[in-house]
């Protein structure tokens, strides 16, 4: 089985490692004997995943992503493990889909003539403004 990412990527369902873990927090008695948080664990280099979006989720450096190349994401908003399950799979997806954009090649431009000037005379304009506020010892 596989967990539908973005259209054209997909996970396989083995990449993901679940662990169930005490919730931290407030909670009273319950969340002393419910496991209700989730850890999310998994190995980028086996996930699946196309290539390019592989190197580009190890170069992101993103505090959930360990030097192993594993995404490590805790889940702990809701009380249910449903919830926090979906929770934690929404939050893989926008990292995996981000790491998925490419980013648009910026181009090197020139300040116009007109701007150059403008900022020119905005200078002078300024440091003769510092000249008058000077004391006069004449």
């Amino acid at each position: 089985m596989t967990v539908q990412i973005a259209p054209g990527i997909e996970l396989n369902d083995d990449a993901l490692q679940w662990q169930a873990i005490r919730a931290q927090g407030a909670g009273g008695q319950n969340v002393n004997k419910v496991s209700s948080a989730l850890h999310l664990r998994v190995d980028i280099n086996n996930s699946g995943l196309p290539e390019a979006v592989c190197q580009r989720l190890l170069q992101l450096g993103d505090s959930r992503i360990t030097s192993d190349g594993i995404i490590v994401i805790k889940a702990q908003r809701f009380r249910t493990q449903e919830k926090n399950r979906a929770d934690a799979l929404e939050r893989l997806r926008d990292l995996i889909v981000a790491a998925g954009k490419t980013q648009k090649a910026r181009r090197a431009t020139k300040p116009t003539k007109a701007s150059q000037r403008r900022r020119m005379d905005s200078k002078a304009k300024h440091g003769q403004l510092k000249r008058l506020r000077r004391n006069v010892d004449d």
